[in-house]
C-alpha cells in the first residue's frame, strides 16, 4: 500500500509516517520545510536503513495547487497509485479575532481547508478511476465546540467536517473511502508554539488535561482506518461532545461565558 502523508515532517503526521513503515507499507511524506523533512527521514529510517526504499519525502505547500500535483505525481512514479491519503497539514495562530489580521486568518482557512481539497484533488481522479482509495482528513477538536482566540482554526477545522461529509456522499458509490478524525490537543512541535499564545479563555474552555501523545492518536487512526471507520474520536469528553454537542453546548457555553466574564 502506498501511503501519501502530508504534514508529514512532524507531530501527527511523523507518528503515522512511522506506523504505516513499520507495517511495510511504501509511505511518501511532504512538509513544506526541506530540513524538518531531512530530519524526519534521519528518524524513520534510524537503524533501520532498508526503510528508506519505501520512504519517499518532497517539500510541498498544500496551498500550492499546481506545485502539489507535480509532487504527488512523481511519488505515483515512485510507489504507484496513491492507496491512502493523509491530510494532516495544518496551522494554528491563537489570537483575538479584532488582534488576528487578515494575513492571518487567510493562512489558516488556506492551509488547513483549501490545503486539504488541494491534496484531496490530487489523488481523487485516480482512485476514482481505480474505484478504491481512502481518504483521511485530519480536522480538530477545535471544530466541535467554538474556543476563545480561536476563530480562524475553528472555522477551518468545522469546515473539513462538511467538506467530508459531502465528499462522502460523492466518494463511496465509486469505492473511495472517506474518514475524517477530531484529534486532542497533542504533544506536537505546532502544539507547543501554539501554548503560549493561548489565552486564559481558551483555556477555560480545554482545560488542563495533558495533551496525548502523537504516537498514542496514530495507533488510534491506524486501527480505525483498517477497520474503515467513518469518525475517529479521542477521549471521552470529545466522544460525548461529538455525539450530543446539540443538546450539551448550550450549556457547555454559558457556564464558559461566565467564567470569561470574570476573566475579563
Amino acid at each position: 500500500m502506498h501511503v501519501i502523508i502530508t504534514g508529514g515532517s512532524s507531530g501527527i503526521g511523523l507518528a503515522l509516517a512511522r506506523r504505516y513503515l513499520a507495517r511495510g507499507d511504501s509511505v511518501t511524506i511532504l512538509g513544506r520545510s526541506r530540513e524538518r523533512l531531512h530530519a524526519a527521514v534521519s528518524l524513520l529510517c534510524a537503524g533501520r536503513p532498508e526503510t528508506s526504499e519505501r520512504l519517499h519525502a518532497a517539500v510541498a505547500d498544500v496551498r500550492d495547487e499546481a506545485a502539489l500535483t507535480v509532487v504527488v505525481g512523481a511519488a505515483a512514479e515512485a510507489f504507484g497509485p496513491c492507496d491512502l491519503l493523509i491530510t494532516s497539514a495544518g496551522v494554528v495562530q491563537p489570537t483575538p479575532f479584532d488582534r488576528l489580521d487578515r494575513t492571518q486568518f487567510a493562512d489558516q482557512v488556506e492551509t488547513n481547508l483549501i490545503g486539504t481539497a488541494n491534496a484531496v484533488r490530487s489523488v481523487y481522479s485516480d482512485m476514482k478511476a481505480r474505484g478504491e482509495g481512502s481518504i483521511l482528513m485530519i480536522s480538530s477538536g477545535a471544530a466541535l465546540i467554538g474556543i476563545h482566540g480561536y476563530t480562524a482554526y475553528c472555522a477551518s477545522k468545522s469546515a473539513l467536517v462538511g467538506f467530508a461529509e459531502a465528499l462522502r456522499m460523492e466518494a463511496e458509490p465509486h469505492g473511495i473511502h472517506i474518514a475524517i478524525c477530531y484529534p486532542p490537543d497533542t504533544d506536537t512541535p505546532q502544539h507547543a508554539n501554539e501554548l503560549p499564545f493561548r489565552s486564559l479563555q481558551a483555556a477555560l474552555v480545554m482545560g488542563r488535561v495533558r495533551p496525548w501523545q502523537a504516537d498514542k492518536v496514530a495507533e488510534r487512526i491506524e486501527r480505525a482506518m483498517a477497520r474503515r471507520a467513518r469518525t475517529i474520536h479521542f477521549g471521552l469528553s470529545l466522544s460525548l461532545l461529538a455525539r450530543f454537542g446539540s443538546v450539551v453546548k448550550p450549556a457547555l457555553y454559558w457556564w464558559f461565558l461566565r467564567g470569561a466574564k470574570r476573566l475579563g
